[in-house]
């Protein structure tokens, strides 16, 4: 399921949510033009699905898993989340348009990483708030450095 970091490429509704939300505090944007603000996604934190990934390959056997939160947001709580995390209201900067509405929205993906928690005693550390925390304080910073793309840092990545 869906495995974010700093690290996700621009064009994915966290990352674009986090990029903008730096953005506009920085005063160099002042709104955030999405889609559906009520599709679920089951997010966790790419390093927390590394280490699944990993523990799979020391498994005496092979066996298919899936790695996921087993928990949904919407768009809407990430945004809200982000916004709040620099000391603003989403609701004054994000605006709908239509045109990034998908034609076929899935409205809600949620994963069940039972087998995995249960078979190799995995399951996610990092929780939605804090994702969305490392995720807004990693743009911040980044635009604040002056760089245009985020160069990971030790500290996300341990």
């Amino acid at each position: 399921f869906n495995h974010e970091s700093p690290r996700r490429g621009g064009t994915f509704v966290t990352r674009k949510i986090t990029r903008a939300v730096a953005a506009i505090k920085a005063g160099k944007q002042d709104k955030l033009f999405l889609g559906n603000l009520d599709a679920k996604r089951d997010w966790g934190f790419a390093p927390d699905f590394v280490e699944g990934m990993w523990m799979m390959l020391q498994a005496d056997e092979p066996d298919d898993y899936v790695l996921a939160t087993g928990e949904t947001h919407t768009v809407r709580e990430f945004c809200q989340h982000a916004f709040e995390r620099v000391g603003l209201n989403y609701e004054k900067h994000v605006e709908i348009d239509p045109r990034y509405f998908r034609p076929s929205e899935v409205d809600a993906l949620l994963g069940d990483a039972t087998k995995a928690r249960e078979k190799l005693g995995w399951k996610p550390k990092v929780t939605f708030e804090q994702l969305v925390q490392i995720m807004v304080d990693a743009d911040v910073q980044a635009l604040e450095d002056g760089r245009g793309e985020f160069e990971v840092r030790e500290r996300y990545f341990k």
